[in-house]
């Protein structure tokens, strides 16, 4: 299984609700990079979306694009596609630095959220990280500090901590009491989420072995 996939696809619905969506772009692929459309008061928000054929048809029902934005450093995926195809300002947080990782300049992405339900929080900055999270009180965006992707997980874990941040786990996450969650890689949860992003944290050190393991398991 490649771990990013190229050429032609047929991307995979999820996270569906009534104030937004999800795609995996290449559903086969070992990353499950996920993109995600949220409907808001300012119009249509793309959330580090990586493209595939057709996949303005998943969002189209939410309304107008109002923009795009890069919720990590390292992220830029798709979103400069995405702006021109809807001639909209791509957003990144006023803090982070995504300087020649597009051709373009971001605009503040507080600008775009101020007339929505959204918040942007901090959640890691540093020139090894850079990291953003939204949160409306119901939905919590998470980039890349948690995954549902495999290599993410620990053994029957529904969500877990990215393997680079294990040691040091995202405590600050513990905070939010949220519905769902909805994560860069993978499809979100649902279900028992304050539980679920709590017991990752909690346990993302002591399970750090059997994710390693995991994970290099899916690499052979």
């Amino acid at each position: 299984m490649a771990m990013k996939g190229t050429g032609t696809t047929e991307p995979r619905r999820i996270d569906e609700t009534d104030d937004g969506i999800g795609w995996l772009a290449y559903p086969e692929e070992g990353m499950e990079r996920a993109s995600h459309a949220l409907a808001t008061d300012a119009g249509v928000l793309l959330v580090d979306p990586v493209d595939a054929d057709g996949v303005e048809s998943l969002y189209d029902e939410y309304g107008e694009v109002g923009g795009v934005a890069v919720l990590l450093d390292r992220h830029s995926r798709d979103a400069a596609a995405f702006a021109d195809r809807h001639d909209v300002p791509v957003y990144a947080p006023s803090w982070m630095d995504i300087d020649g990782k597009l051709d373009r300049s971001a605009e503040p992405l507080d600008e775009f959220l101020a007339d929505t339900a959204y918040d942007c929080l901090e959640l890691r900055n540093s020139s090894f990280w850079a990291e953003a999270v939204l949160t409306d009180g119901e939905t919590l965006v998470v980039p890349e500090a948690l995954g549902t992707a495999a290599y993410f997980r620990a053994g029957s874990e529904p969500i877990g901590v990215h393997p680079m941040l294990r040691l040091f786990p995202p405590r600050s996450l513990r905070r939010h009491d949220v519905e769902q969650v909805r994560v860069g890689h993978g499809a979100g949860i649902d279900a028992n989420t304050t539980t679920a992003v709590r017991d990752a944290i909690d346990n993302a050190r002591r399970r750090l072995p059997k994710a390693y393991l995991g994970a290099l398991r899916d690499l052979v």
